[in-house]
């Protein structure tokens, strides 16, 4: 468990810090003032000072910030008069709408960097079928082992996984698929078939028949498709919540992740530490797309809270009462803790079933 703890410290030290260097850096190339840049949290350990900037060492690490000269003044609903051109709320909208999104763009960035990693030392899953099962769908369908799937209800197939994605986020929908075989092109319709055993739908489909390396160009092309992977994935898993198809086990915060990082070293330690390190590389890829995802997300206090704020700026051609914001954004803040306490107390819980 120590082990475990200390991966994702580093883990989600990497993709946050990484997350607030997104902002830093788009705020400085829009002339904006940074007044503090955190590394961790609580109380200060260590800080030095670069510029206009205060960059600090938290005791805690966990997590980190990055502050804008002004963000005090607008969250209290205070006058903007007194302050100067490079404070953040007098910045045009088009600069605060860029220096929002630098922190989402910076993790999808990150994790396209760890996708390549995974990519370049282990190759892909190609969408080769391995082996199709009895008296199931795809059987029926006429797939047979060594077909190629091309797509799925139009979504373009890349890696074997997506097939798996399809399959976990289906409910006996039925499901147009086209895969080739001897250089043709083949399409079907089928619905998957319920299976008591694993308590959900299945295709019937197992395994990827070839697992291979890739040259450098096909690694970057793999690359990007491991990443919109985990997009695709997380966009899908949201997706559940609107079908009804969620619980509060599905949420998971720091505690949740340490238990899923733990079974991940268990489950890789006896294959050697280059799969210990690839399969943390792949939850960390996972982690980072999903919080820039979910930062994007039109909740107040999100950075996708403060981009809905700046859209409509744009619209109106004048910006929102800066009080009225401030107690948006606070609202925010509160919803977003009692949240994250709920979450600590489930994750917690889990361990007393």
């Amino acid at each position: 468990m120590i082990v475990s703890i200390i991966a994702f410290l580093v883990m989600f030290s990497v993709i946050v810090v990484g997350h607030e260097f997104g902002h830093y850096a788009i705020a400085r190339r829009n002339g904006i003032r940074v007044r503090e840049f955190d590394v961790g949290m609580g109380p200060t350990i260590l800080h030095k000072q670069v510029g206009e900037t205060d960059f600090c060492l938290k005791m805690l690490p966990v997590g980190g910030a990055c502050i804008f000269d002004g963000m005090d003044v607008l969250m209290d609903g205070g006058d903007l008069e007194d302050l100067d051109e490079h404070a953040y709320p007098k910045a045009n909208v088009m600069a605060r709408i860029a220096t929002v999104l630098g922190g989402p763009a910076m993790n999808f960035v990150i994790g396209f960097i760890f996708a390549l990693l995974i990519v370049a030392f282990s190759g892909t899953d190609y969408p080769v079928v391995y082996q199709v099962q009895e008296n199931s769908a795809a059987e029926e369908a006429g797939i047979e082992a060594g077909d190629i799937i091309r797509s799925i209800n139009g979504e373009r197939i890349h890696i074997y996984r997506e097939i798996v994605l399809a399959s976990m986020m289906n409910y006996g929908e039925e499901l147009e698929i086209v895969y080739e075989r001897d250089g043709e092109k083949h399409e079907v319709l089928l619905t998957p078939r319920y299976n008591e055993e694993s308590g959900r739908y299945l295709i019937g489909l197992i395994g990827s028949g070839r697992y291979e390396k890739t040259g450098v160009f096909r690694t970057f092309q793999y690359g990007f498709y491991e990443a919109e992977y985990w997009v695709r994935a997380t966009f899908k898993s949201l997706a559940q919540i609107f079908r009804g198809h969620f619980s509060p086990d599905d949420l998971s915060g720091p505690v949740g992740i340490v238990q899923t990082v733990d079974e991940t070293y268990t489950d890789a330690r006896p294959y050697g530490v280059g799969v210990v390190l690839l399969s943390f590389l792949n939850l960390a890829t996972l982690l980072s797309i999903n919080l820039g995802i979910m930062n994007l997300l039109p909740i107040p206090a999100l950075d996708g809270g403060k981009l809905l704020i700046l859209l409509v700026e744009a619209v109106r051609g004048k910006p929102l009462d800066p009080q009225k914001e401030g107690i948006v954004t606070a609202a925010g803040v509160i919803m977003l803790l009692m949240l994250m306490i709920f979450v600590m107390f489930n994750d917690i819980s889990r361990f007393f079933r």
